[in-house]
C-alpha cells in the first residue's frame, strides 16, 4: 500500500468518525467543531483526488464562512437540548426506518458491482499545465449551465424566504422609519422647548452649634 493510498484511508475514517460525533453530541457546539473537522478532511480528500480547487473552496467557504457563523448562530441562541431531545424516542422507529433505505441506497450505488476500477477505471494522469479550475468553469457554465442557473435560483427564492420569515415588526422594538425622516419639516417638527422650573427646592437649613459653656467654680 501506497502512501498516497494510506492518506486517504486516514481521513476517509476521520470523515467517517467526525460525521458519526456530529449526529451524536448533545451540545450543538461540539457537533459543529466536529462537522469543520469533517470538512476539512473532506478537502484533504479533494485535494489527494487532486481536485486542488474543491478542497480550496471548501476549507475558505464551508470552514471559514458557513461554519464560523453556524457556529456563533448556536452558541448566542442558546438552544435548549433537552426540548429538542423530548420526541427523540417518538421518532426513533421513523428515522430508524430512513437510515436503512439510505443505507441501502448508498450499497446500491457504490457497491462492488456499480463503482471500483473495473466500472471506472483510473483516468490519465493530467498535464503539468492542465487547470483543474478552468475545466471546472468550462463544464459548469457550457454543458451544466442549466442546472447551474436553476440551482442559483433556488437560492436566490430560499434566500428571499428566509428574510421573509425572520423580518417581523415587534412593538417594543425600536426603528427608524426613513419615510418619516424624509417628510420632515423645519419648524417644530426639527425642535420643540419645553419650559421648566429654574428653581429648585430650598435647601434646610443647618442649625448653628451651640456655644461652648466654661464650667463655673
Amino acid at each position: 500500500m501506497g502512501f498516497e493510498k494510506f492518506l486517504f484511508y486516514v481521513f476517509a475514517t476521520i470523515t467517517l468518525v467526525a460525521a458519526g460525533m456530529v449526529i451524536t453530541r448533545r451540545n450543538p457546539v461540539h457537533a459543529v467543531l466536529y462537522l469543520v473537522l469533517a470538512f476539512v478532511s473532506s478537502a484533504a480528500l479533494w485535494v489527494l483526488m487532486e481536485a486542488e480547487f474543491l478542497g480550496i473552496v471548501l476549507i475558505l467557504v464551508y470552514v471559514g464562512a458557513v461554519m464560523v457563523l453556524f457556529l456563533f448562530v448556536v452558541m448566542m441562541l442558546d438552544v435548549d437540548v433537552a426540548t429538542l431531545r423530548a420526541g427523540f424516542i417518538r421518532y426513533l422507529p421513523l428515522g430508524a426506518l430512513i437510515a436503512v433505505v439510505l443505507a441501502l441506497e448508498i450499497f446500491l450505488i457504490v457497491g462492488p458491482a456499480n463503482f471500483g476500477l473495473e466500472a471506472f477505471p483510473k483516468p490519465p494522469p493530467a498535464a503539468a499545465d492542465a487547470s483543474n479550475t478552468g475545466d471546472l468553469g468550462l463544464l459548469l457554465y457550457t454543458l451544466y449551465v442549466y442546472p447551474f442557473e436553476i440551482a442559483a435560483v433556488i437560492l436566490l427564492v430560499a434566500i428571499v424566504a428566509a428574510i421573509r420569515l425572520t423580518l417581523r415588526r415587534r412593538p417594543d422594538t425600536k426603528y427608524l422609519d426613513p419615510a418619516q425622516q424624509v417628510r420632515v419639516k423645519k419648524g417644530p417638527d426639527r425642535i420643540r422647548i419645553v419650559k421648566m422650573a429654574s428653581e429648585g427646592a430650598a435647601a434646610p437649613a443647618v442649625a448653628a452649634p451651640a456655644p461652648k459653656q466654661e464650667p463655673t467654680e
